[in-house]
């Protein structure tokens, strides 16, 4: 293993410095970085030429700039080499400091959708997989292929337009009649009974039991007056806490008497993470990311521990399961937060809490969890954007690698010898149909780094896309270079992971 990465990152540098050369010359010949200067009437001509000529060393060969921008990167690699820049704009100022804040925008930006499209759309994919030639499989193919088709930006204009602007008025008056609350009841109830299919019997239960159970939930909420004050409360983060541990115990031990001291791991998880999240409650609340993670490493760590003391035979998968309790309970609590915070954040914003544009609040003064959820609510618009055609992607690819693993001799050798569906999904399936999608994820990953051009235009978001193109327009080299070497030092560290993944997910290949 230790070869194979010293091998790849040799091989990696130098088709970096091939991939940066003819990057540079194409960039530096693409135009004349002076043109708009040339075309300036009056006494400062020729000093803001002077001025831009020294800045971008215009001077000097094209060749010859390239090795002084390297120098450049050497000094930000080398320890003692000088000040860090990444070489000056056309304007002489430094570009690092550009490039931090379009990587920190885009991060923001585009991480979470990419998550959310990954987890969403292998979970997606996988039950399509298993409900093939279904009426939910022919749904999700048909709203696969419609997200694949909708140009970006037409869909940021509908979500601006019936998300923001229509859900924002709805949100300053919230309220619902009846007829409406059915129809929310049936599209949930219709939802779940393709989900989780059966025969027609099952159907009609799980139709009536969803229907009625969002008719009953929607009605409290609004009963409640819960989209004006939203909160979850200590009984909200139980109530949930405990669903999530009997949801992850049932996805890896099974709901089954060998089980019951997982589950018990995680309720015992569940009950003593939210009394010390009580007892901590002044810490909490008055936030900050080291709170944030240190409660969550104290809530995993509390999971592994429960795991441990109470898993008895089957305790390493307890303290797996209990683990992820305790990640899920932190998560509650954070939720739980950013809701109280909720009332401040809408008087702050004059009732208009989801943004269409922008980043931030200006001038917003507020607690540690009001600006997070003030982040939060510029993201839900162009997450969801962007969201679309990952999710899209990972759904129709883990669809066919899992209907491909399915079918192998070594699933129906598993299900000869009596194992239950859900072992022979979770643990032989599942496990090597995400092979495949190593390679996508990687190339996923590495490529939110690039940003997205359109998104960040019809957002009016400042990242790593709009840093591209405005200095490709403007025949700005040491920007396009800066872009550049980010976004190919990541497409080749995430494809070196990706190989090393094949080997961990599948004990057949060897990296050599």
């Amino acid at each position: 293993m230790l070869v194979f990465v010293v091998r790849r990152i040799v091989v990696s540098f130098f088709i970096l410095l091939a991939s940066t050369f003819l990057t540079y010359v194409l960039v530096a010949l693409s135009g004349n970085p002076l043109q708009d200067l040339l075309e300036l009437r009056g006494p400062q001509r020729d000093s803001k030429i002077a001025l831009r000529t020294e800045a971008l060393n215009l001077d000097t060969p094209v060749i010859g700039r390239y090795f002084l921008w390297l120098g450049d990167v050497g000094r930000c690699v080398l320890p003692g080499g000088g000040q860090c820049t990444l070489g000056l704009d056309r304007n002489g100022q430094p570009v690092l400091p550009q490039l931090q804040n379009a990587i920190g925008s885009t991060l923001r930006l585009v991480v979470v959708a990419t998550l959310l499209a990954l987890i969403l759309g292998v979970v997606t994919g996988v039950v399509t997989a298993l409900r093939q030639y279904s009426v939910f499989d022919y749904g999700v193919t048909f709203i696969a292929f419609l997200c694949f088709s909708l140009p970006i930006f037409f869909v940021s204009t509908l979500l601006k337009q019936y998300v923001a602007i229509d859900l924002n008025t709805w949100l300053g008056d919230p309220v619902m009649t009846v007829a409406a609350i059915i129809g929310v009841a049936v599209v949930a109830g219709l939802f779940w009974m393709l989900i989780i299919g059966g025969d027609a019997r099952r159907k009609l239960v799980v139709f009536g039991v969803a229907a009625i159970a969002t008719f009953v939930v929607v009605y409290a909420l609004l009963a409640t007056d819960f989209f004006r004050t939203p909160y979850f409360g200590v009984t909200g983060i139980v109530v949930f806490g405990l669903a999530a541990a009997v949801g992850w115990t049932s996805l890896f031990a099974g709901l089954t008497r060998r089980s019951r001291p997982v589950l018990l791991s995680s309720a015992a998880t569940v009950v003593v993470g939210t009394v010390l999240v009580l007892v901590a409650g002044n810490l909490v609340h008055t936030g900050g990311w080291p709170v944030v993670l240190g409660m969550i490493v104290l809530l995993v760590a509390l999971g592994f521990l429960a795991g441990a003391v109470l898993g008895g035979p089957a305790r390493r998968l307890a303290q797996r399961v209990a683990g992820l309790t305790g990640f899920t309970v932190a998560l509650l609590v954070a939720v739980d937060q950013l809701l109280g915070s909720y009332p401040s954040l809408f008087a702050a914003t004059g009732g208009r809490p989801i943004k269409t544009t922008g980043s931030e609040t200006p001038n917003l003064s507020a607690d540690f969890w009001t600006t997070q959820l003030d982040y939060l609510s510029y993201l839900i618009l162009p997450t969801f954007a962007i969201m679309l055609i990952s999710f899209a992607t990972y759904t129709r690819y883990t669809r066919a690698s899992m209907l491909d693993v399915m079918g192998q001799d070594y699933i129906r050798t598993a299900r000869a010898k009596g194992l239950n569906n859900r072992t022979v999904v979770v643990r032989h399936g599942f496990r090597n149909a995400l092979i495949p999608l190593a390679t996508l994820v990687a190339f996923d990953f590495a490529g939110i780094l690039g940003g997205a051009v359109i998104t960040e235009t019809v957002f009016g978001w400042a990242g790593m896309g709009r840093l591209f193109t405005t200095a490709l327009t403007n025949i700005d080299p040491n920007p396009v270079m800066a872009f550049f070497l980010i976004t190919a030092t990541a497409t080749v560290l995430f494809n070196m992971l990706a190989d090393i993944a094949y080997a961990y997910l599948d004990p057949r290949i060897r990296l050599a």
